[in-house]
């Protein structure tokens, strides 16, 4: 049976007499935490795979490149070690009958970190390709290690300096559970100037900058796939893959990211919420974006799915000899994984760069 929670919060005239609509909303709710859960374990098991390749140099990405996709996956794994176990502790053992308190407040500070730091980090991605594609001979001067490193610095601690208002319990933004996303929500209602400049920051500034520099990227490659095909100098069955990556990747985020912003600002605008399941739908699906950053950035890729798969066969080797040789490994392919381990070291590029070699005709 579940602990006590706050009815109140999303049916204000409901009775604890009503034996039936109570029925119901624990059924809802052990739907909703089986969602979480599963979304959780997805999330976790794909970063961590992200997390054993690209630890190491991967063939044809930077140092640059791998440092702001760890940042990325960083961000992402948030979502399921982070976001998902402190709402679920909090869903499952706090009694909410008698309104907020410090930790809900801290838990939403913490959510909103989280959210925020993934929207800088595409961003940050996107700006990056972008001085590779157009400034390809520029790269290494503009894109240097100490930028990057700032860049990803700024994407991890700007967010929570402007988030901090809602860690504090007496603050100017109140803080609440909902029992129908099972989340400490900030109420941003209570605070409109500062829930409309929280997305003018934040959502907003990583949409353009994410939007223009895909776009361009996109429009780039294609120009130059026309040109290849009508000199005859590409196949007509060979991959877009510029559509195939860019395409999905601003797909996803803001399939991801938009329901959850309109439905912040229609809160504080109209001081309403939305309906139970619409609420718990838009609240937890930027999180999905963490899971489908994993394919679009990574498992499309060759390279990395080659990585992996070296990855996999040293770790079987090492862990359970006899199972991999059942399954066809010998310790020949462990030693193709170290002399590949080695080439990808010595011979490290940029895959923002070298992709860029076919677009140069376009400018």
């Amino acid at each position: 049976m579940f602990p006590s929670f706050n009815l109140s919060a999303s049916s204000p005239n409901l009775s604890l007499a009503d034996p039936q609509r109570l029925q119901e909303l624990l059924t809802h709710r052990s739907i909703k935490v089986g969602i979480i859960i599963a979304l959780g374990v997805m999330i976790t098991l794909g970063n961590i795979a992200v997390l054993l390749v690209i630890s190491s140099s991967v063939s044809g990405w930077s140092r640059n490149s791998r440092y702001l996709l760890l940042s990325l996956t960083a961000a992402d794994s948030a979502f399921g070690l982070l976001v998902m176990p402190l709402n679920l502790w909090v869903s499952l053992l706090k009694d909410y009958t008698q309104g907020t308190d410090a930790l809900c407040h801290a838990v939403a500070f913490c959510n909103a970190t989280v959210y925020s730091t993934c929207m800088y980090t595409l961003a940050t991605i996107s700006l990056e390709r972008y001085i590779a594609v157009f400034y390809p001979l520029q790269y290494s001067t503009v894109m240097t290690r100490k930028r990057t490193l700032l860049l990803i610095s700024f994407a991890w601690c700007f967010p929570p300096v402007l988030l901090l208002p809602i860690s504090f319990p007496d603050g100017i933004i109140e803080v609440h559970f909902s029992t129908a996303s099972l989340v400490c929500n900030p109420s941003y209602s209570t605070n409109v100037v500062y829930s409309i400049s929280l997305t003018c920051l934040i959502f907003f500034p990583c949409s353009i900058v994410l939007t223009y520099a895909n776009l361009r990227v996109w429009c780039a490659a294609r120009r130059q796939r026309l040109k290849l095909r009508r000199f005859g100098c590409a196949l007509r069955r060979s991959h877009n893959v510029a559509a195939r990556v860019l395409v999905p990747v601003m797909a996803a985020y803001y399939t991801c990211w938009t329901p959850c912003m309109a439905a912040m600002l229609y809160n504080a605008v109209s001081g309403s919420s939305v309906p139970e399941w619409m609420e718990f739908v838009v609240v937890w699906l930027p999180t999905s974006n963490g899971f489908l950053n994993c394919i679009f950035y990574f498992w499309i890729n060759r390279n990395f799915r080659r990585k992996f798969y070296l990855v996999v066969q040293r770790l079987a080797l090492a862990t359970c000899p006899e199972l991999a040789k059942s399954l066809g490994c010998s310790s020949t392919s462990g030693g193709q994984f170290v002399s590949g381990f080695l080439d990808n070291s010595v011979h490290e590029r940029s895959s923002s760069v070298s992709s860029t070699c076919t677009l140069l005709s376009t400018a």
